[in-house]
């Protein structure tokens, strides 16, 4: 089995979290963070991994693991832009602001840009309802956003990206 990737993972990396929870009851959803920590999303060939150490079913862990959005089946960019539909945020303008987004980097809500470099997901609320519309990057709260916050904001990480390289 195969991450998404095509390449497989390397599964050795699961072993000390394996050892830590697989035998703990209630643990699966901690399994599944702390692997999704290691490889920045969960791959195919790592949910039947956990299945197989915890005695679940792949079903099961698949069923679990697609419950929560905090869990990612795909690679996300070196940013992963969080964007808030929250009912304060939707009222003050979310949806320029993903327009903003798309004018910038030209991706929409699940999309990656080319070169990895951004990855936006819009989520239900990031409880900073105050900020109002706001996003999140890499764990970074950007708010009182507009158009052209937005559009400075993502500029100057790809500006900054390829200074770095």
């Amino acid at each position: 089995m195969c991450s998404c990737n095509g390449k497989p993972s390397d599964l050795s990396l699961l072993d000390g979290v394996l050892a830590e929870y697989a035998s703990v009851d209630g643990s699966l959803i901690t399994i599944l963070q702390k692997a999704q920590e290691i490889y920045g999303y969960l791959p195919t060939d790592v949910l039947y991994r956990i299945a197989e150490a915890t005695g679940q079913t792949p079903a099961k862990v698949l069923g679990v693991a697609t419950f929560y959005t905090q869990f990612r089946f795909r690679p996300v960019g070196k940013y992963l832009i969080l964007l808030c539909q929250g009912t304060a945020c939707h009222v003050n303008g979310s949806e320029r602001i993903a327009d903003a987004v798309y004018e910038t980097i030209g991706i929409r809500d699940g999309e990656t840009t080319e070169d990895g470099l951004f990855t936006l997901t819009h989520v239900a609320c990031l409880g900073c309802c105050s900020l109002s519309p706001v996003m999140m990057i890499n764990g970074s709260t950007y708010g009182s956003l507009t158009p052209a916050k937005v559009k400075e904001i993502l500029t100057s990480l790809a500006r900054s990206d390829k200074e770095e390289a």
